[in-house]
Formats: C-alpha cells, sequence, structure tokens
C-alpha cells in the first residue's frame, strides 16, 4: 500500500524542480509529458537543483501519496542524462542503490564455452 517495491514503474524527471511544488505541482509536471499520467501507479521521482532532496509522486488508488527525502549530508547521484526533456525509466534496482548512496558495480561475465543441449 504506502511501499515502493519492485513491481513499480520508476521514472527519473530529468530536470531539477522546486522543492516547493506539492502534489498539484508535482501531477501538473507529469501531466506535461506526452504519453504519461500521474494516476497511473507509477512512482515519479524529482530531484532539487543541488540534488540534496527529492521527492516521489505516486497515485495508490484513491489519492496520492507524496515521499520526501532531504539529506543531510552530501547528495545523490545522478542518474540523470544531460540535455534530455520529460523522464527517464528506472529500475528499482537502480532507485534502491540510488537513494541508499551506494554505487552499483559493472559485472561482465567471462566468454565461456557454453554446451547448449536444448535441440537434443
Amino acid at each position: 500500500m504506502f511501499s515502493l517495491d519492485e513491481k513499480i514503474k520508476f521514472y527519473l524527471c530529468q530536470q531539477p524542480v522546486s522543492m516547493r511544488y506539492g502534489i498539484r505541482g508535482l501531477t501538473n509536471m507529469v501531466l506535461s509529458w506526452p504519453g504519461f499520467s500521474p494516476m497511473s501507479g507509477s512512482a515519479f521521482i524529482f530531484f532539487s537543483a543541488d540534488r540534496r532532496q527529492v521527492k516521489i509522486l505516486r497515485w495508490d488508488c484513491d489519492g496520492f501519496l507524496l515521499y520526501q527525502k532531504k539529506l543531510a549530508k552530501g547528495s545523490f547521484r545522478n542518474l540523470v542524462y544531460k540535455g534530455s526533456d520529460g523522464c527517464l525509466q528506472a529500475s528499482y534496482e537502480e532507485i534502491y542503490f540510488l537513494m541508499r548512496g551506494l554505487s552499483p558495480v559493472t559485472m561482465k561475465a567471462d566468454s565461456r564455452f557454453r554446451y547448449d543441449n536444448s535441440g537434443i
């Protein structure tokens, strides 16, 4: 009900947002993006210009939820691609790492022989 989990689609706003915006202002921002609806059940994530604050807007069946986090020290890592408008879809894992201040490590599998017996 009030949780954010892997079943939800997450979208990151590409531009900094004034943290004075509440539910109405953030909802209007989502409505300005073609093809998006704030009532879709997806979570829309907005960062302040200094990336020390974040707000997450989500529709929950009968009303909006607004999560807010303000860091006491440091800032949120940047997943936003510069020069883009609208929003960018992110995975639950990316959002989890971002909120916890963790940097994901890129893992690369070694090239190895794999026997495929599915044709037998």
